[in-house]
C-alpha cells in the first residue's frame, strides 16, 4: 500500500484526536492531525484536575505530545479546519485550510511581543473570565509552543512593534491563508464537544448574575494557570468563597433543553467540590442533584467526597436563582425532593454543571456519516469516516482514551479495504 492509501487523517486534536494519531503512527500509519484551536490537546488543558484521583491533566498531555515530536509519521496543522472532503474509504482528498498565526517555527517563546502589545483580546482558554495580549502564547503548556497574533492587530502599528521586538524574525505579518491537500484511506472524526449554553436556561441567572458561572469555568477559576492563579475568589468582587452551591442537571435530562444524561457533570461536581474543601476548610459545598450517577469504579469517589460532613448533598431540582442583596452573592430556591420541603440556600457562589453538546450538533459536516437525535456521530460500517470520543457519545477522559484506541484500530482496518 502507498503512504497515501495507509495515511490517517485524524480531525480534533483534543486527547480522542491525540490518543487516535499516536496510536495508528506507532502502527505503522502516516497521520495528519487537523487542529482547529492554535494548540493541540482540546478541552483537557482546560481542567485542572482529573478525577478520580484528582491529579493534573498535563503529564497525559506532555507524554502524547512527546510521542507526537518524537514521530515523523505524524504531521498537525492546527488553526486548521476541514473543507472539504471527496472520495470515499481507501481514496479520500482532504482539504485543508490553515488560517495564519503570524508567527513561523523561529519562535522561542520568549514573550517580547507581549511585552510591547498593548491590546488585550479575551482569554478562551479561561471562557473569556480575564483577557490576554493580542500577541499570545495560549496557556503554558501549549504544544506546539509558539506565540499568535491575533488578526485584530495585524496590519496596525501595533503589529509592527510586535514584529520589531521579535529578535528570530519570528512575527510574519504578511502570512495569508492556504489549503492543503492531502489523501488518505480513512478519517477520524473526533471534534469533541461544547458546554451546554447555560444562558438557555434562564431561571438559573447565568449571564445576568455575576456570581453564578458554569462548572467548565469554575475548573479554570480553581486552576493555578486560571483567570485568579487558582484561589477561589467571587467573580462580583474578587472576595474570597466560603460556600458554594453545585447545581446539577443545568438543563440536561429536560425535554426543552437535553433531554440527556451527559454520564459525567456529577463526578464532575463532586471533583470540584473536592477543590473548594481542600483550599478552604472551614467552607460548604451544597449539591443539589436528581440523581447522582457515579458508575463503576467511580462509586468509591463519590463515597469518599460525599462523607466529608461539610459536603451537603440534597436531591432537589433548583427552580430559581436570584441575588442575594445582603451578602452579594447568590439565593437557591427549590424543592427538597426526600423530605417535601422548600429548600432555600444563600452561597457566596452557584456553579451550574452543564452538559456535553457534540460538536456536530451546531453544523454537521457534509460527510456520509449517520447521527442520533442528539447529533451525535454514529458508525457507519460502510464508511471510511470513524467517530472517536465525546463526537460520538458523552465520556470522561479516560473512555475517550479508550475509544480512541478502538477507533485507530478501526481506521487502519478502514485504509485496507476491510
Amino acid at each position: 500500500m502507498s503512504d497515501d492509501e495507509r495515511r490517517v487523517l485524524v480531525v480534533g486534536g483534543g486527547i480522542s484526536g491525540l490518543t487516535v494519531a499516536v496510536e495508528a503512527a506507532e502502527a505503522g500509519a502516516q497521520v495528519v492531525i487537523v487542529e482547529r484551536n492554535p494548540y493541540l490537546g482540546g478541552r483537557v488543558v482546560s481542567l485542572n484536575k482529573y478525577f478520580p484521583k484528582l491529579c493534573p491533566p498535563h503529564c497525559g498531555l506532555e507524554i502524547n505530545f512527546r510521542r507526537i515530536k518524537q514521530n515523523p509519521a505524524i504531521t498537525f496543522h492546527t488553526l486548521s479546519e476541514v473543507a472539504s472532503v471527496c472520495g470515499g474509504p481507501g481514496n479520500y482528498d482532504v482539504a485543508v485550510r490553515i488560517s495564519p498565526r503570524y508567527v513561523n517555527d523561529n519562535c522561542t517563546g520568549c514573550g517580547k511581543c507581549a511585552e510591547v502589545c498593548e491590546t488585550e483580546i479575551p482569554n478562551a482558554v479561561n471562557y473569556g473570565m480575564d483577557t490576554v495580549k493580542a500577541a499570545y502564547l495560549p496557556h503554558a503548556m501549549s504544544f506546539p509552543f509558539k506565540y499568535v497574533l491575533a488578526p485584530e492587530i495585524v496590519g496596525t502599528a501595533e503589529g509592527r512593534k510586535c514584529a520589531d521586538a521579535c529578535a528570530y524574525n519570528a512575527i510574519n505579518l504578511d502570512m495569508q491563508p492556504e489549503t492543503v491537500h492531502y489523501k488518505a484511506g480513512a478519517i477520524v472524526w473526533a471534534t469533541g464537544w461544547d458546554p451546554y449554553d447555560a444562558q438557555k436556561v434562564d431561571y438559573l441567572g447565568f449571564g445576568r448574575l455575576p456570581n453564578v458561572l458554569t462548572s467548565v469555568m469554575f475548573e479554570r477559576l480553581a486552576a493555578h494557570d486560571g483567570p485568579t492563579r487558582g484561589k477561589i475568589l467571587r467573580p462580583s468582587d474578587g472576595k474570597d468563597v466560603a460556600s458554594i452551591a453545585f447545581v446539577q442537571c443545568a438543563g440536561s435530562r429536560d425535554e426543552n433543553h437535553l433531554a440527556y444524561c451527559s454520564g459525567i457533570c456529577c463526578l464532575a461536581s463532586l471533583k470540584q467540590a473536592a477543590y473548594l474543601r481542600e483550599q478552604v476548610p472551614e467552607s460548604k459545598a451544597y449539591i443539589f442533584y436528581i440523581d447522582v450517577r457515579a458508575m463503576g469504579k467511580y462509586e468509591d469517589f463519590y463515597t469518599r467526597v460525599a462523607r466529608d460532613e461539610n459536603v451537603i448533598l440534597t436531591k432537589s431540582k433548583i427552580a430559581r436563582i436570584s441575588e442575594d442583596p445582603e451578602t452579594g452573592g447568590v439565593v437557591l430556591e427549590g424543592e427538597d425532593i426526600s423530605l417535601g420541603a422548600r429548600v432555600r440556600q444563600v452561597v457566596d457562589l452557584a456553579v451550574l454543571a452543564v452538559g456535553m453538546v457534540p460538536e456536530t450538533s451546531k453544523v454537521k459536516p457534509d460527510l456520509e456519516m449517520e447521527y442520533d437525535s442528539f447529533g451525535f456521530m454514529t458508525s457507519s460500517a460502510a464508511s471510511g469516516i470513524v467517530p472517536a470520543g465525546c463526537v460520538k457519545a458523552p465520556m470522561a477522559v479516560a473512555a475517550c482514551v479508550q475509544d480512541a484506541t478502538a477507533a485507530a484500530l478501526r481506521a487502519i482496518q478502514r485504509t485496507m479495504g476491510r
